[in-house]
């Protein structure tokens, strides 16, 4: 069945304001202010998960141990 070009054009113009939301919304995601502040959040919150947090401080423990071991031999 033929479709008539008053249906057509409603589909053209219903594709074309998708297109424009889904490139509004690729533009805000990829913006890089917004970028930079997830992942700062991200990796904020992955250095204040308990495991992350306690490795850390041993290791700079140990490094401050051997900086001043260092430092007196």
């Amino acid at each position: 069945m033929a479709r008539n070009t008053d249906n057509i054009e409603r589909d053209i113009e219903t594709a074309r304001d998708q297109l424009a939301s889904t490139l509004d919304e690729l533009s805000v995601r990829a913006n890089p202010k917004r970028l930079v502040e997830n992942t700062k959040r991200s990796v904020v919150g992955t250095l204040n998960e308990p495991a992350v947090k306690f490795s850390l401080i041993g290791v700079g423990a140990v490094v401050a141990i051997l900086v001043i071991r260092k430092i007196v031999s």
